[in-house]
């Protein structure tokens, strides 16, 4: 049973930049979940949704810290392919 949870939205004011980013973070769901903690990432137009189910605290903290970082990465890497 997953007791805790958390809902992060990102938005880009643009679909195409959201939709890189949700592709580009998608592809480590799976990856990253294990029996403390299951990730689904989707996209609402320009806006990116992450939801984290844990079953402990220090396994939502983690997930929290890898998907911020995972965010993060893409952002940077969208920014870069921009210029």
């Amino acid at each position: 049973m997953f007791s805790h949870d958390a809902s992060l939205e990102f938005d880009y004011g643009d679909e195409t930049r959201a939709r890189i980013v949700a592709e580009s973070v998608a592809r480590e769901v799976g990856e990253i979940d294990d029996d403390r903690s299951r990730t689904t990432i989707g996209r609402d137009g320009a806006t990116v949704l992450i939801e984290i189910h844990a079953r402990d605290v220090t396994a939502l903290r983690a997930a929290l810290n890898t998907w911020f970082a995972l965010v993060d990465v893409a952002e940077r890497t969208a920014e870069i392919a921009r210029r």
